[in-house]
């Protein structure tokens, strides 16, 4: 199970600063161990997390037996487990590595962090599925690499009728997995010479 790390963090605390109830509607995409739906969870929303992961499924359901919290986790892709309602809150923390492989892996761990070539094969379908999922006035907080392109996500959102603006940024060492690209990545110009440190974001983006 691949473990919260530091955009999960950066995702906490911007979720700590919304107005969340128990009339909330929350819904987190690619809950993973469910840490964020249960925070929300634990503020009284109604939560419903995926993954596309059974393991992350049955983890999800496990830690929210162990903390006593209501929590409906749903297996599958996003678009077609959530497709049938709509959120006051929308939560994303999906894969955005950027990959020699163009396609979404089909099993392992990389399926937590790889996404195409260019890091946005999942976040370009957050970003043309948000409108559908949010309620008046709904939230998306989503967060990602600024090597996948920040510009790229905000007129996504706009262009889908969102007003979208970054909210927070974090600076982490590169990991094993973006050390072990370097050239790919130098050479695809995702990536600058003797840099060292990935720029993660925040972005929120509100439905009108």
């Amino acid at each position: 199970m691949y473990r919260p790390q530091t955009d999960t963090q950066l995702l906490a605390r911007a979720l700590a600063m919304e107005d969340v109830r128990p009339a909330t509607e929350v819904l987190e995409i690619g809950t993973g161990t469910g840490v964020l739906a249960l925070r929300a969870a634990a503020r009284g929303a109604q939560v419903t997390a995926v993954d596309v992961s059974w393991r992350a499924v049955a983890t999800a359901r496990l830690n929210a037996l162990i903390q006593g919290l209501p929590l409906r986790v749903l297996h599958g892709d996003f678009a077609a487990r959530a497709s049938s309602r709509r959120y006051d809150i929308v939560l994303a923390n999906p894969p955005y590595v950027p990959s020699p492989n163009p396609r979404l892996p089909g099993s392992g761990p990389a399926r937590a962090w790889d996404a195409g070539s260019d890091g946005r094969l999942v976040i370009d379908r957050i970003c043309a599925s948000a409108p559908a999922l949010l309620r008046h006035h709904g939230v998306l907080l989503m967060v990602h690499s600024a090597m996948c392109g920040v510009d790229s996500t905000l007129r996504q959102l706009e262009q889908a009728g969102l007003t979208g603006r970054t909210t927070a940024r974090a600076f982490v060492p590169w990991g094993p997995v973006l050390r072990s690209r370097r050239p790919w990545l130098l050479e695809q110009r995702l990536a600058r010479a003797g840099e060292e440190h990935e720029e993660l974001v925040i972005i929120r983006a509100q439905a009108l």
